[in-house]
């Protein structure tokens, strides 16, 4: 890509058109894309000095600004080092209606600050063009533009920026550091290209000796490629044939479960404080270790999950936690990939949080009321085990319980809601008309069960007719987990506690 890199060539067919006649088109299709609920994401990187700031403010002179939104990326901050290297690009996607613009890519920490091994870049680049490939499949347009200049040019436009009063500003180490090993960099930048180089988003890799010339081949480009994703989308959208689905049930796994499991009110009495504060000791151990821990609980209406929770968190410092109770999205969620709302609670190091519901409902509310079509929950089962894979490869631990009662023991529970004042809110008319679909569910669960029960990951399916039961296998499970996670870092010197 950059070895052979032709300085020489010449510019395309755009050539006879002003820079601000493309931003003028560029525009109109901004108005078309926003109204059509498209959203496009533009990657411009490349080396320092090569334009990056002269193409983006031609890229969006024109442009409506409430729609279009800049976002400068450079080395991780200490509080981004504190999660997988995803998640800071997940809090700056674009939502549906706008044109979302990086400055420096995904891949600039690739690029200049990670260490330059085989592993990490497979490691890191495998994190990254899965985020790029969820959002490509929902329906986001994605361009990636890199500026490539030569040795030269790059010295020449240090030593002219030298003289800036802005200087400080314009000028950093790595300007110097590339252009005085640029042939190690070029080799280097040259690999992450390829790898990172998707069929849906190529990178475009521009020749910027030029800033002007640069700027008219990105314009036009974007352009490009805009039209063409408006077109894809717009054909793909219209298809309304169901996807092909090939999934058989290995085992209807809710029906193993032993419902009739039960603990006396002595015995767990007993067991019930010794266990809450064990899993605050090893919650405090994780904070020591700087080990984030995801917790996500799903389960039947009415199936216990609040009191689970309650009797987990009982001794575990506040501060340490935050439990997110999951309703249904708000408009601006909505307007977004469905894991971006999680994406922005999700813990850093040291940290825990509670789901209750949890990113798990794209696989079951959202499929069985018919929220979300059946191409977006079928592909939703890899996004989400590869999504979990992200945060336990970052060293977290990610546990997911899932509580089960019987079809009588709900209504039961129901009609205690309906009749007790103090737990007249806990029941909707939602809730019975959910039950009225109980079969659909109950197909839904045993499918998410078996297809994202994960070894990084793993489900733990509770009997839950007995509260108090469900209650201290919950507790037994998160203690005999963490207890292996931290037994496993220990082997490995993973972790060092602060």
């Amino acid at each position: 890509m950059l070895e052979s890199f032709d300085f020489k060539q010449e510019a395309g067919n755009y050539d006879s058109f002003k820079r601000s006649e493309l931003g003028e088109k560029l525009d109109r299709l901004q108005r078309i894309v926003s109204n059509l609920d498209i959203p496009v994401l533009i990657l411009v990187d490349g080396w320092e000095s090569s334009g990056k700031g002269f193409v983006i403010n031609d890229l969006t002179r024109e442009l409506d600004p409430r729609f279009v939104r800049v976002e400068v990326f450079e080395e991780a901050t200490d509080v981004e080092k504190k999660h997988p290297s995803v998640w800071r690009f997940w809090q700056k996607i674009p939502s549906h209606n706008e044109i979302a613009i990086y400055d420096r890519s995904f891949y600039y920490q690739v690029f200049n600050k990670d260490k330059r091994t085989n592993k990490m870049l497979k490691q890191r680049t495998q994190e990254l063009l899965n985020l790029e490939k969820m959002l490509l499949d929902d329906d986001t347009i994605v361009i990636k533009f890199f500026l490539n200049i030569s040795e030269a040019t790059q010295e020449k436009r240090i030593k002219k920026l030298e003289k800036s009063e802005n200087r400080s500003y314009l000028l950093s180490d790595e300007d110097y550091e590339q252009n005085k090993h640029y042939e190690e960099h070029q080799m280097w930048f040259d690999k992450v290209l390829k790898a990172t180089d998707l069929q849906e988003s190529p990178w475009h890799i521009i020749n910027a000796e030029d800033r002007k010339v640069a700027s008219k081949e990105v314009l036009a480009i974007t352009l490009d490629k805009i039209n063409a994703g408006i077109e894809r989308i717009t054909r793909e959208r219209k298809e309304t044939q169901a996807v092909k689905r090939d999934f058989s049930l290995e085992k209807d796994q809710l029906s193993l479960v032993n419902l009739s499991q039960s603990i006396s009110d002595k015995d767990y009495d007993k067991q019930l404080e010794n266990l809450q504060q064990e899993a605050a000791e090893l919650v405090y151990k994780c904070y020591l270790n700087n080990t984030a821990i995801i917790l996500a609980f799903e389960g039947m209406d009415a199936a216990g999950k609040g009191g689970a929770i309650k009797r987990l968190t009982r001794y575990i410092d506040p501060r340490s936690y935050k439990i997110h109770g999951i309703k249904a999205p708000n408009t601006i969620e909505k307007d977004h990939h469905y894991l971006w709302r999680f994406e922005q609670n999700f813990p850093k190091d040291g940290d825990m949080v509670i789901f209750d519901r949890s990113w798990y409902g794209r696989v079951l509310v959202e499929r069985v009321e018919n929220f979300a079509t059946q191409k977006e929950w079928e592909r939703a089962y890899d996004e989400i085990n590869q999504m979990e894979k992200v945060q336990t490869d970052h060293g977290s631990i990610v546990m997911k319980f899932f509580l089960v009662i019987d079809k009588n023991e709900q209504k039961e529970r129901f009609e205690d809601r309906e009749n007790e004042i103090d737990k007249n809110y806990k029941i909707t008319d939602e809730d019975w008309r959910n039950r009225g679909k109980w079969d659909a569910y109950y197909d839904a669960f045993n499918e998410m069960l078996q297809r994202t029960n994960t070894e990084n990951a793993p489900w733990f399916v509770i009997a839950a007719n007995d509260k108090k039961f469900a209650r201290i296998q919950v507790l037994k499970h998160f203690i005999e987990h963490i207890k292996a996670h931290i037994s496993k870092e220990d082997k490995k010197g993973a972790r060092v506690n602060v």
